[in-house]
């Protein structure tokens, strides 16, 4: 899940100039042998407490038998400064890197249209997307990645493999995924993936809205749907497969069901709460009969949004459990059109209950059919029940 603020009104999105900024300029700085000590936030990094890193660049300089471009080095000390800090979520950004990104968050790319996430060490599928490659080939979420183009994952980061598996439409790409101790290759063709946040369908007397990520458009695509469906008996809202994306958007949508001032959710950083999330109201929805949806696939924003409804009573959650992405990341602009997307905070839900590796416990607890499709879906049909 990722957090906007308001301070810079530049790059993919509205971001906050924090020290981690400043913290990378000084390591370019340092590479071409400018800095002699500069105060971050009232904390000192000394040319002392630097010295390695610059005895490591002069060491290099000085005896590497070939070409050195230090752009390139600076790139790889801030990659592999952000990659100590541990956090499979802070992650160091290039520019090509940067600019995917903001593609994925506006679902416009080229690939298999596949999320791919971290979960207990593994690279593994989060969801795969409608009708795009990877849902045809036959990926399913979980699988875990162990090659692609028959070179082994191990050790990689989730952007190595996606930049891995990303390329030019009509281009083919071999991926080898572990499934209930099963190997299983799958050669998938690239494509263009165009994805709408926001889908809607009827059944009869109840609406359902699908969100598929929480984007820029999502909260008034959601909005538009809630207005489309205000005389409808119920509302089903699926989060299956949904990623998650910006904390705003799933807080703004909150907002259709519950109270001007009711929690969505507490961020708190070193165990304090440091930002408490509150419904603004227009909460056209307010008491209309609604079920989430979620599966092992629902994460983060999706985990925000029902989690709140859940806690405020606003809705039933209904599926498997959630993913278990309790963190909260801001995106910092660099230099050089780098960016570093940065754990800022942990999560709870208004109840106090950080979901991170836990996920969501749904009230109604429904394992789709392994024969499941559009015409026969489980999960689905469960909510409908519990509406009509």
């Amino acid at each position: 899940m990722f957090k906007k603020t308001d301070k810079k009104t530049e790059g993919i999105k509205r971001k906050g100039v924090s020290y981690f900024t400043l913290s990378a300029s000084l390591v370019v700085t340092l590479l071409i042998g400018f800095l002699a000590g500069t105060r971050v936030n009232d904390f000192y990094l000394s040319d002392t407490s630097l010295t390695p890193l610059k005895e490591t660049y002069k060491a290099l300089k000085s005896n590497y038998d070939g070409k050195l471009d230090d752009q390139k080095l600076i790139e790889g000390a801030s990659r592999g400064m952000v990659e100590a800090a541990g956090d499979p979520y802070t992650v160091f950004f290039n520019k090509k890197e940067a600019s995917e990104f903001a593609k994925d968050l506006g679902g416009k790319f080229s690939g298999i249209g596949a999320e791919i996430g971290k979960k207990d060490g593994n690279l593994v599928v989060i969801t795969t997307l409608d009708n795009n490659p990877a849902q045809k080939a036959g990926l399913l979420a979980n699988d875990i990645i162990t090659k692609v183009n028959g070179e082994a994952t191990t050790g990689w980061s989730v952007d190595k493999i996606v930049s891995k598996i990303r390329g030019e439409k009509g281009t083919t790409v071999k991926l080898t995924v572990s499934r209930d101790d099963q190997i299983i290759d799958f050669d998938i063709t690239r494509d263009s993936i165009t994805d709408p946040s926001v889908k809607t369908e009827e059944k009869g007397d109840i609406g359902i809205i699908r969100i598929s990520r929480f984007g820029d458009d999502t909260a008034s695509l959601a909005r538009k749907a809630a207005e489309k469906f205000q005389d409808k008996k119920g509302i089903v809202v699926d989060l299956r497969g949904n990623g998650g994306g910006y904390l705003e958007s799933a807080q703004e949508i909150a907002s259709i069901w519950l109270n001007d001032g009711q929690i969505v959710v507490t961020e708190r950083t070193g165990g304090q709460v440091t930002q408490t999330h509150k419904a603004s109201g227009d909460n056209i929805l307010k008491g209309k009969p609604t079920v989430v949806l979620v599966d092992e696939g629902s994460a983060s924003a999706s985990e925000i949004l029902a989690g709140a409804l859940q806690d405020n009573n606003a809705a039933k959650v209904v599926g498997v459990q959630s993913f278990g992405k309790g963190s909260v990341q801001t995106v910092v602009d660099l230099r050089n059109g780098a960016q570093l997307k940065v754990t800022v905070a942990r999560w709870y839900t208004p109840n106090g209950k950080n979901i991170g590796k836990k996920g969501i416990t749904p009230d109604v607890i429904v394992v789709a059919g392994k024969n499941d499709d559009k015409d026969n879906d489980t999960q689905l049909n469960k909510a409908l029940d519990i509406i009509k």
